[in-house]
């Protein structure tokens, strides 16, 4: 009897999302009893973990052939092939590929012959759409990659290097994937990428993510809800804040790619946009859209950052009032250069990280007691469990209809989560 074969995923939703269409490709071309490592290459932590795992998965597979891959493996593919557990290290190019899966299913010695590194120059790559799956994500909500790469070379980053130049699916080919889930009957869909806000760039007439959205919520009508991921705020089109702010399918929480709220930090990590930006583009879009929720991304402890330049970080939390934070305790990725900038005390990042944790956690606990006695409209992706248009977790008390949207009344809450 063929053994299943065995995948793991670190970091992005992305990567969940390639995971996923791996699984389908490797299923497809036959490949039985292979352990796959999906890596993710923002942080030094992330690396040291996909290692842990890899050795791991070994032990308990000691007979299986064992293929890395991700964002790490294209970075840094030495690193894994020097581990005695593992076989294979492919591309992010490669993983994508249906070509390779059907080499490693028919040819059960390939990867004992083959070269040990299998990564191409990730540049090199120009070509839009990958795999395109239908359906990833839980049984109400699907995630549609639009784009990936990145053109920005922010200094703190590897990911351009893992992920090559910003590559854009076509809007029909977006269109018609997303009416395929609303036939299956999915109510919400989100789109996702590695830099979204550059979508379109790289396509006939340089389209902008705005427009896109605003295609898909035209050109689907029975799709009820529509989400965009992380987004870089001050690359967000008129038309883009134009559909946030009067399109009520799309839902109301973004997720910002700020970094820092010091200028002289963002200047040095190379960001495109000042304190004054981030503010004024939060406090203009909750007067289009009062129920808007944020979320961001704050790194800790960059390289030269001073107390005072780390208050101003903390401080935007507040200012921009942001909810749902994403720490990043500043982690030197070699090979960018932020890394060969004067560091800071790992101490000091650990302690500024816990600060940022503890305001986010103050603004989640004040976003949760003003949704109290509320009826908003929440998305059940499972007997007990659901979302509201905000993107807040849900819990029920008694079972709830999968799939559906369920209007219930908020009762109370927990330190993250709300009760109805």
């Amino acid at each position: 009897m063929n053994k299943a074969s065995i995948f793991a995923t670190f970091g992005c939703r992305l990567n969940a999302y390639e995971t996923e269409a791996m699984k389908e490709l490797s299923a497809q071309a036959g490949l039985d009893g292979a352990v796959v490592v999906n890596t993710c290459a923002v942080t030094a932590e992330a690396v040291r973990s996909s290692k842990q795992r890899i050795r791991k998965l070994r032990r308990e597979n000691p007979n299986a052939k064992l293929i890395v891959t991700g964002c790490a493996a294209q970075t840094e593919p030495e690193t894994y092939a020097q581990m005695d557990e593992v076989d294979l290290v492919m591309g992010n190019i490669e993983k994508m590929q249906a070509d390779t899966w059907n080499t490693l299913a028919k040819e059960p010695d390939f990867i004992g012959d083959a070269e040990k590194v299998q990564v191409d120059d990730i540049m090199s790559v120009t070509e839009t759409a990958g795999h395109l799956i239908d359906g990833f994500g839980t049984r109400a909500r699907a995630y549609v990659q639009v784009q990936n790469g990145c053109d920005h070379r922010c200094t703190f980053c590897i990911i351009p290097y893992g992920r090559g130049n910003s590559r854009s699916v076509a809007a029909g080919v977006v269109v018609e994937q997303i009416k395929r889930l609303v036939a299956k009957g999915y109510l919400e869909v989100v789109l996702t990428g590695v830099d979204m806000t550059s979508w379109g760039a790289d396509l006939p007439m340089q389209p902008k993510l705005g427009d896109l959205v605003q295609r898909i919520l035209r050109l689907v009508p029975d799709l009820p809800r529509l989400r965009i991921s992380s987004i870089d705020s001050i690359e967000a089109d008129p038309a883009l804040i134009d559909a946030i702010a009067s399109e009520h399918r799309l839902m109301p929480h973004l997720h910002l790619s700020l970094q820092a709220g010091d200028n002289m930090i963002l200047k040095r990590m190379k960001r495109r946009h000042s304190r004054d930006d981030a503010i004024a583009f939060c406090e203009d879009m909750r007067k289009a859209r009062p129920d808007i929720i944020y979320g961001a991304d704050i790194i800790a402890g960059f390289p030269t950052e001073t107390e005072e330049m780390f208050e101003n970080s903390l401080r935007l939390v507040e200012d921009c009032g942001l909810t749902w934070l994403h720490v990043f305790p500043y982690s030197a990725r070699e090979g960018t250069p932020a890394a060969r900038m004067p560091q800071i005390d790992r101490g000091i990042i650990k302690e500024r990280a816990a600060r940022l944790r503890v305001a986010g956690e103050d603004q989640v606990r004040k976003h949760l007691m003003s949704q109290l006695g509320q009826v908003p409209n929440i998305l059940i992706e499972n007997e007990n469990k659901g979302r509201t248009e905000g993107f807040t977790e849900v819990n029920f008390t008694t079972p709830q209809p999968v799939g559906q949207i369920v209007q219930a009344q908020i009762t109370g809450c927990s330190d993250t989560q709300l009760i109805a």
